[in-house]
């Protein structure tokens, strides 16, 4: 038996806790081979566009409006599954990326490490 649960999206949306300024956390992990490539903020609308459109779609809190992930730079995230987790308060993409994720230009935005 599977341990994933296989949603509709309608059942999946009503599923997600976001927190009280109506954002949920999205971490966006490449396809390819795991990698974690950044982390962003949805709200409901911006997961309702992520799922008609298939491009990771965000809420920008500091411009307070929707931004899809490659909009300016043409390095958009495709998406390639969506799953949250067993609090339905985080959300992970699994995307195809089209170039680098970050906007330094790194693959992405993971990629300062602690020297220890």
């Amino acid at each position: 038996m599977s341990e994933i649960e296989k949603l509709q999206s309608d059942t999946f949306l009503q599923k997600l806790k976001f927190d009280e300024h109506g954002l949920i956390p999205a971490i966006i992990q490449d396809q390819a081979d795991g990698a974690i490539l950044m982390l962003g903020y949805m709200n409901r609308d911006s997961v309702v566009m992520t799922l008609e459109k298939n491009m990771v779609t965000f809420w920008s809190r500091s411009r307070q409006k929707y931004w899809t992930k490659g909009e300016t730079s043409g390095n958009f995230l495709q998406v390639v599954e969506i799953y949250t987790d067993c609090d339905c308060d985080t959300v992970l993409v699994i995307a195809k990326p089209k170039g680098p994720t970050c906007h330094t230009g790194k693959r992405s935005c993971f990629s300062w490490q602690l020297d220890r």
